[in-house]
Parts: structure tokens; sequence; C-alpha cells
């Protein structure tokens, strides 16, 4: 429960600054140049904090997780009234992608220990939760914007929920403090040895998975508008379309078993190459959302499906590390799949954009297999109803 009230919470937090942008970008006065520029403090932040928060829970345990959620709410509504120009800007975007690079890495953390507690798939089901409050919260906030109420009004309710969030993970540390071994979370240091290659591997999947679908996040509104020509209005669909289509796939991937993880990814990267193919030939907007459904569709299950495999395979007292590096890598490619689109944009038109973001889909189909075997991660034994690993692929 708790794994998933945070989720809302940090979905809250990036539907409302994906809608207030335009806003804070007027507050502080900056160009789009200037603007671009701010924005990767965000990455900048967020990687060493990735890196580091992993050691954090391993070493003192899962309320790390419960104040790292609580802090970026804080943060947002710090970086709401405070960025009033550009250093202040710069300075809000960092703690903020390092706020929000912590509670990420935390929040995954406590979802893979529950999932491997329950034997049942929980990080998709809490990834289908961030979705669905991207969504929904993004909608509030152009309501407050519409209205005119000031720029701090969502970050203020965004920070209540997370701090809410922080709390109730709080009572479920102090009702469960024991970890599958018996040992309590984060009481006792566990020696630094934790097995890199296989991590740095399935992490390389990770990013294929986050370009392909940061490439449709950010670019899906760009290419309705200038290669098919749709108003205004119509292009706050495309997003909109796929971002409701990954929320609903992994609500309903949810259900799945974990020993079919392959077989799922496999699914959703050939989903994915596909979608993108129909919507580098879409003649008309209604053929291109077409291809973002499905597009969405096969996205929205790739790095939860591959975070649950490394979930699945890590030691208890080593998973806040496992964690960050594999959340890590995987954040390479969310911030690298927009320019790779861009790239290829200038090179050969948007069209053509979208059939290099199919390759990369299709690279993931071909690589997963090959990246799983080598990782020791390709084969779990079933005991007792439970997805266990095999002694010799624990990391």
């Amino acid at each position: 429960m708790s794994a998933f009230v945070a989720f809302a919470a940090f979905g809250s937090f990036w539907g409302v600054w994906g809608a207030s942008v335009p806003r804070v970008q007027h507050q502080a006065g900056v160009s789009d140049g200037r603007l671009g520029f701010a924005l990767l403090f965000v990455g900048a932040g967020a990687l060493p904090a990735m890196l580091l928060a992993g050691r954090a829970l391993d070493r003192w345990g899962l309320k790390v997780a419960a104040g790292a959620i609580g802090l970026l709410g804080v943060v947002g509504a710090g970086l709401a009234l405070t960025a009033v120009n550009l250093p202040s800007l710069c300075v809000g975007l960092g703690v903020a992608g390092a706020s929000s690079g912590a509670a990420d890495v935390t929040m995954n953390a406590v979802a893979g220990r529950a999932e491997k507690i329950a034997g049942r798939p929980v990080i998709t089901r809490v990834h289908g939760v961030f979705s669905t409050f991207v969504v929904l919260t993004s909608l509030g906030a152009g309501v407050t914007s519409a209205a005119s109420w000031p720029l701090a009004v969502p970050f203020v309710a965004v920070t209540v929920l997370c701090l809410v969030a922080g709390v109730v993970m709080l009572a479920a540390i102090s009702r469960s403090a024991i970890a599958d071994d018996g040992a309590a979370v984060g009481e006792a240091p566990a020696p630094a040895r934790v097995r890199l290659a296989p991590l740095l591997l399935v992490g390389a999947l990770g990013a294929l998975a986050f370009a392909s679908e940061n490439a449709h996040q950010s670019w899906s509104a760009v290419f309705a508008q200038d290669e098919l020509h749709a108003g205004a209005w119509l292009t706050t669909v495309a997003p909109a379309v796929f971002a409701g289509t990954v929320a609903i796939t992994r609500f309903s991937a949810g259900g799945l078993k974990t020993t079919h993880a392959r077989s799922v990814i496999l699914a959703g990267a050939l989903a994915a190459a596909g979608g993108a193919l129909v919507i580098a030939g879409a003649p008309t907007l209604l053929v291109a959302t077409l291809g973002l459904v499905l597009a969405g569709a096969g996205t929205a299950v790739l790095f939860p499906t591959l975070l649950g495999i490394v979930s699945r395979n890590v030691e208890e007292a080593y998973r806040g590390r496992a964690t960050s590096i594999v959340s890590t890598v995987s954040y390479l490619g969310f911030l690298l799949g927009p320019v790779y689109v861009g790239a290829w944009a200038d090179a050969a038109g948007l069209r053509g954009a979208m059939i290099a973001v199919a390759a990369m889909a299709a690279a993931l189909l071909v690589l997963t297999p090959v990246l799983l075997r080598l990782s020791g991660f390709a084969v779990t034994a079933v005991t007792a109803g439970t997805s266990e690993p095999s002694a010799d692929t624990r990391v």
C-alpha cells in the first residue's frame, strides 16, 4: 500500500511540473534557450543522487524512501516560490532532480521488495499508478492555470500528498521492519560486494526501453503538429493518449505471472517497434494515434518488467544499490531518447526519426535474450507459487 501511495505522489509531482513549465518559464523570465539549459540541471542532479540513494537505503533502511518522497514535495513547492530568474531556476531544478532521483530509486526498491515478498507483480502496477497520476495532475494543473490561480497552488497540493506518502511509508515500516531473511532492514551495513556487470547489462536494456518511451512522450505532439498539421488543441491529444495507454497497460499487465517476464519484454519491444513504424507512415492523426496506442502498450511493460527481474534475483542487503545501478543506467536512455529523435529529425525528418525509434525497439527485441542470458537473470525457478531465483543467479 505504501508503495502505491508513494508512486501516486511521485506521479503527481511530475504531472504538475510538466503542465507548469510554461508558467515557471514566465515567472523566471527566461527564453526558450535558457529554459533548455536550465532543464539540464534536472539530469545533473538526478544521476549522482540515484547512485547514492541506493547505498543510503541499504545502510539506513526503508525510512530513506519515506524521507526522499517527502523531500521531493517540499522541494517542488520551493521551486515554484523561488524560481524568479535563471540562477534560481537552475538551482531549484538541480535540487528537484536530486530529490526526484533519490525518490525514484528508493521507491522502486521498496516496490521490488514488496513484489519479492508477495510473489506477484507489484512494480508494474505501481508504475501504472505513477502514469495515471501524471495524467490526472497535469490536467488539474492546467485547470488551475486557466483559472489564474498562483503557480504555487498545485505544487503545495503535491507537497501535502508527498508528505502523506512519507508518513504512510513510515507507518508501514513500523508494522513490518523485518526483511525476508529475518534481518532488520538497515540495521547492519552490508559489505560492499555487488556484481556490477549483470546490473549494467539489464540497465542497458532499460536504457533502450526508456529511450523509446520518452521519445514518443516528448515528440508526439511535435509530430502531430509538424507532419500532420493538427491544430493546437489536437496536438495535446497525442501525449495524453500515449500516457493514458501506458497507465492502462501497466494495470492490465500487473496480473501476469513473473515467470513470463522475458516473453513480456519481447512482446513489448515488438509492439513498440510496430507502433513507431505506424506513426512514421501515418497519413492522418487518427492513424498516428493508433500507432501511439500500440507503442504506448509496448513500452509500458518494458522497464517495470526488467526491474522486476533484477528484484527477484537480488539479495535484500544489496537491493538499494542494485536498484540504483539499473535505474541510473536506464535513466541515461530517458535523457538521451528525445535527443536521439532530434538528431534523426534534423538528418531525415520526423518520419525518418520515428523509423529510427522503431530501430531502437528492434534492437531491444534482439538484445533482450542475449543480455539476459549473459547477466544470469534469464532462468528462474518457481517454488511454492513464488518466483525465486536460482542460487547461481543471485547478485
